[in-house]
């Protein structure tokens, strides 16, 4: 079905969690941004992609509404982003990002996902050098080259442009998210963009054998259960 879409079901663990769980982390993230970069989607950028994806994975508007306004009252809580690495069950390579009012308690948290599943929590740097922070965008359609050239004459700079089973996928620097959307929207109005993240893609993949699928499992729900984790990106691949 494309990248894209294989980077929506297997690097955001959070997303199989369940809704009310989902909510708080979008609030939180929310929050954070229209705090730190101002409650105006239209000169808070970072505000108004967070957003759009909040909408598209079905969080109520009332939800946003609070989050914003939150931030707009100047009390609250002091969020701070932290993210850690490591390898997970079966050597895969994990990144784990958080937003945490507690530093302490996140790294017991997340720490103790990896200790209780034989996996390794790392320095910084350990796995994210593997992986391409990057712009991904996913959409119906077949005709890769047109897409490529409609790109390139919008000076927009592109990784790569793949087709596959009628599905296209858009990968670009992750500095480039706008640059790409503006340009296809611009050129295709009506295009509905089915997928649009700024996400890490892995440089190679760790395919998970059956025997250590369930502890996979395990770390994987694990890390959903941490309030703090709002992320996880990884380069397992799971068996058919």
């Amino acid at each position: 079905m494309g990248r894209a879409f294989e980077v929506r079901k297997n690097a955001m663990a959070k997303t199989a969690g369940a809704k009310t769980k989902v909510y708080s982390k979008y609030g939180k993230e929310i929050y954070v941004i229209a705090k730190s970069g101002g409650p105006d989607p239209d000169t808070n950028l970072s505000l108004k992609r967070l957003i759009e994806k909040a909408k598209k994975d079905q969080v109520p508007g009332h939800v946003i509404d609070k989050a914003i306004e939150k931030a707009t009252g100047g009390a609250g809580e002091d969020y701070s982003p932290s993210r850690y690495e490591g390898f997970g069950p079966g050597s895969c390579m994990v990144i784990v990002d958080c937003l945490t009012d507690n530093a302490n308690r996140t790294i017991t948290d997340v720490r103790n996902c990896f200790t209780k599943t034989n996996s390794k929590i790392g320095a910084p740097g350990t796995a994210a050098h593997m992986f391409d922070h990057a712009a991904v965008f996913g959409f119906a359609g077949d005709d890769e080259d047109l897409i490529l050239e409609t790109l390139m004459e919008a000076d927009v700079d592109v990784t790569d442009v793949e087709s596959d089973d009628g599905k296209i996928t858009v990968i670009a620097p992750n500095t480039e998210f706008f640059k790409v959307k503006t340009a296809l929207l611009d050129a295709f109005p009506e295009l509905d963009i089915e997928i649009e993240e700024i996400t890490f893609l892995p440089q190679v993949d760790a395919p998970i054998t059956e025997e250590d699928l369930p502890m996979f499992q395990k770390f994987m729900d694990m890390l959903e259960d941490c309030d703090d984790v709002q992320n996880v990106y990884h380069n397992a691949v799971l068996p058919e």
